[in-house]
């Protein structure tokens, strides 16, 4: 008797030593986890076969080398994995309050050739085409200030939706600048010159539901509503023909930078991979069976 109470209080002890252990092993990984979840400057959450990039790079998502090499590197994860729609957001006060002051006043003082080559390095008109090329739709969700390099990032997305509460701007003029990574352009390309030239020269901000009315942006929603709307638009992306979408995307992009005749030249070979893909004989039963619409996409 005596022999098998000590066998039961050797048991419980084990299994005591053992739970604490466990325990001791799983607080570890939680505070490793949220270390490393501090340390980040963007965030990845994988929502079915839509990629949350959420942007944690405090105080304010100031745009400049860190944030924009986290931003690559988490799309180019969010490929890989196999996303079919990346949403961009921002899990702060504020979508993004500009540049990072730093990087230009280090330009001024430095003023030479070399620190003008090194900031050629970093090149935000190829961060830009890097996103507006990627063979997957991107969706800007706004909200709080989106200004500066901020509302230049979001404009390189495919759709943006935007908080009815949010302030949108290009308020470099406030510096001696104007949008460096190409905002100017792009806002040309939505809104036309007139527009583009008052955004930029003016230096104002914006209610969101104006840049909608002149179709900088897609949509305004309540804010109470920014997420639920986001993913919904995500999702429809999501379900589409994925191989479809990239090639809208870059014809879309030879359009706008090199003509209506450049993109029709261009057609053939950017067009190729639809009539291989599954997504089109995907749809074209569904169409014969079910008629338009009711198709389900592999993405592939």
């Amino acid at each position: 008797m005596i022999h098998k109470q000590l066998q039961l209080a050797k048991c419980k002890s084990s299994c005591r030593l053992r739970l604490s252990l466990k325990n001791a092993v799983a607080r570890a990984a939680g505070k490793q986890e949220a270390a490393l979840s501090e340390n980040a400057f963007v965030t990845r959450e994988q929502r079915g076969n839509i990629s949350v990039l959420t942007m944690v790079y405090r105080p304010h998502n100031l745009l400049g080398p860190k944030l924009l090499n986290a931003i690559v590197e988490q799309v180019e994860a969010a490929q890989k994995a196999g996303s079919r729609a990346i949403v961009i957001r921002s899990g702060l006060r504020h979508f993004s309050a500009g540049a990072d002051l730093d990087i230009f006043e280090k330009r001024v003082e430095a003023d030479s050739a070399d620190q003008a080559g090194e900031n050629r390095q970093l090149n935000g008109a190829e961060f830009l085409r890097f996103m507006e090329l990627l063979p997957i739709p991107l969706i800007a969700s706004v909200h709080g200030v989106c200004l500066g390099g901020g509302l230049e990032l979001a404009l390189s997305c495919d759709y943006i939706i935007a908080a009815s509460s949010a302030k949108i701007g290009s308020v470099e003029a406030t510096l001696g600048l104007h949008p460096l990574l190409g905002g100017i352009q792009r806002q040309v390309q939505r809104i036309g010159a007139q527009r583009a030239k008052e955004m930029s020269m003016l230096a104002r901000r914006y209610d969101a539901p104006t840049l909608e009315k002149w179709g900088l942006i897609n949509l305004t929603v309540p804010e109470e509503s920014l997420e639920t709307a986001t993913m919904a638009i995500a999702e429809e992306f999501a379900q589409g023909p994925t191989v479809a979408h990239a090639a809208t995307k870059e014809l879309a992009h030879i359009a706008v930078n090199q003509g209506v005749v450049a993109a029709d030249e261009a057609m053939a070979r950017v067009q190729a991979p639809i009539w291989a893909s599954e997504d089109l004989k995907t749809g074209l039963a569904s169409f014969r069976k079910n008629g338009p619409g009711l198709a389900k996409f592999a993405g592939r």
